[in-house]
């Protein structure tokens, strides 16, 4: 059975960050993202980890759900952190076997490790709090290109669709005997199934289309639920926007 990672699984939830508007809502965190991104400063770095980490715990996402899809970029930076202190000129830190640790190497690692962990943490409470549906009409909303607003519809609802069919396909060949080898033949195998596996998502996408074709389907994301914004959004987004232009305002008013 498949443990699909539904990134809206915990959008019935009540909390300020469910209840705020899905267009503002993508519109001050995607500003704050990129603000933390961008940060120089490790210590202003941290400042923005740690208001990631309020809006996460504002947005009352179980920890379990939000460490599931942390942990994940723990691959990314882990090499950072691991190979930036040898590779980066400054103060030494110490010397082995004509590998020399620097102070500058070992802050820049720290630095591209906080900011990754601190856009996804980020990331939780402005997509797992809104129905994917609602987030895809809100993304529409906004103007986003109506090509990419269907990319990301269909990407979504038909990957699991996907995943069920290759676990399907692995059963039936290993049924059948098949182990995983590096063998000539297994790797034969295993590109014959992946070829299958295309052909078989292909047809499927071409049933897709003409089924929504017959059901009038004109590109456009249609829900029951209607955006309005309230004062509380406003509220929001000038706090999320207003942190965020505070960890460059930080600097030029001394406290770093």
């Amino acid at each position: 059975m498949v443990n699909y990672p539904e990134i809206d699984r915990y959008s019935a939830l009540d909390s300020p960050m469910h209840r705020f508007d899905p267009r503002a809502k993508i519109i001050a965190f995607l500003i704050l993202i990129f603000a933390v991104v961008l940060l120089p400063d490790l210590k202003l770095a941290f400042i923005g980890f740690i208001g990631a980490v309020l809006f996460l715990i504002a947005s009352k996402l179980p920890l379990r759900f939000a460490l599931q899809h942390i942990k994940w970029v723990f691959l990314f930076v882990v090499p950072f952190i691991v190979i930036m202190p040898f590779t980066v000129d400054g103060t030494e830190i110490f010397s082995f076997y004509g590998l020399t640790m620097t102070y500058e190497g070992l802050e820049y690692g720290i630095l591209v490790a906080v900011r990754a962990i601190s856009a996804v943490i980020l990331v939780l409470p402005m997509i797992a709090t809104t129905r994917f549906d609602i987030t895809i009409k809100a993304l529409d909303r906004l103007k986003m290109p109506n090509m990419l607003v269907q990319m990301f519809m269909f990407t979504y609802r038909y990957i699991f669709v996907f995943v069920v069919e290759f676990q399907r396909t692995w059963r039936a060949m290993v049924a059948r005997g098949f182990k995983l080898k590096t063998s000539l033949y297994a790797l034969k195998t295993i590109g014959k199934a992946l070829g299958m596996l295309f052909v078989r998502s292909y047809e499927r996408g071409d049933r897709v289309y003409q089924a929504l074709r017959s059901r009038g389907y004109t590109g456009s994301p249609r829900t029951l639920v209607e955006f309005q914004m309230h004062a509380s959004d406003y509220i929001w987004a000038i706090l999320i926007i207003g942190f965020a232009v505070s960890l460059y305002v930080i600097p030029f008013a001394g406290v770093s």
